[in-house]
């Protein structure tokens, strides 16, 4: 896996938009909508309506990757 962005196509709102993740991004992304038996286009569009109108959605998907990890690490003791 390569640190670099890689930018991939979804479709939000019946268009076509392009996101630059990182691979490990994607990759826990698709992990994460096939754990909630969702379409990738689906938690985008989830991610998308929730996020503030001032963070981009490449960085509201990093932020939701983040928490989703953080959520099933056990409680700090």
């Amino acid at each position: 896996m390569s640190g670099r962005p890689v930018k991939r196509s979804v479709t939000l709102k019946g268009h076509r938009t392009s996101i630059s993740l990182e691979d490990e991004f994607w990759t826990e992304l698709r992990a994460i909508a096939a754990k909630e038996n969702k379409a990738i286009n689906a938690l985008v569009a989830e991610i998308d309506v929730s996020r503030d109108l001032k963070t981009g959605l490449a960085s509201a998907i990093r932020v939701h990757v983040l928490r989703n990890l953080r959520d099933r690490l056990p409680p700090a003791q």
